[in-house]
């Protein structure tokens, strides 16, 4: 089943939902952050700095109802790239929110943003995020080919690493109805 779903700011009323995540151990067991440790304060404060970020883009995941399913981003914004992120609430896992989000944040990142390249990285470990993006697509990369900042270098070679440039998903988008997929 497929929920429809829209990217809107993150809100203050998200807070409480963005928190439920943090603290799933199903969602963040692969994730480099420490969330577990993560307050209501922390959540609050990451959606009002979100509104004033002009280095990165954070948007509220939503579903047809309005109601927060996760956070999608563009990070770290700068010479024609940017890194993309994205964590969902376990309730919205494999409804096709995740695929939907995924597609829009890439055309905002080429077509309103500007960017030439959008790259991310997942752990291996994470055997559901790869079979997810390998299953719709995304090329992986070696990340010598990357300009990686803000990680350790024992973490940046243990890690998969995912780029789609501009110039690719124009053709794609060209040659597949409705983008991407």
């Amino acid at each position: 089943m497929k929920t429809a779903m829209h990217l809107r700011r993150l809100e203050r009323k998200d807070a409480s939902l963005m928190l439920e995540w943090m603290h799933d151990p199903s969602v963040v067991e692969h994730l480099h952050a420490n969330f577990l440790s993560k307050t209501m304060e922390d959540c609050e404060r990451f959606i009002a700095s979100s509104l004033t970020d002009e280095n990165n883009l954070h948007l509220a995941i939503a579903d047809d109802s309005d109601v927060y399913q996760g956070t999608v981003s563009l990070k770290d914004i700068h010479g024609g790239t940017a890194e993309f992120a994205i964590t969902i609430r376990a309730s919205a896992m494999g409804k096709g929110v995740s695929r939907a989000a995924m597609k829009e944040i890439i055309r905002i990142a080429f077509e309103e943003k500007k960017l030439d390249s959008v790259f991310w990285c997942v752990s291996p470990e994470n055997k559901r995020a790869v079979r997810f993006y390998d299953k719709n697509g995304y090329v992986r990369v070696p990340h010598e080919q990357l300009s990686i900042r803000g990680y350790g270098d024992d973490l940046i070679r243990s890690m998969l690493w995912y780029l789609v440039a501009k110039d690719a998903w124009l053709r794609e988008k060209k040659t597949v109805p409705g983008g991407i997929d």
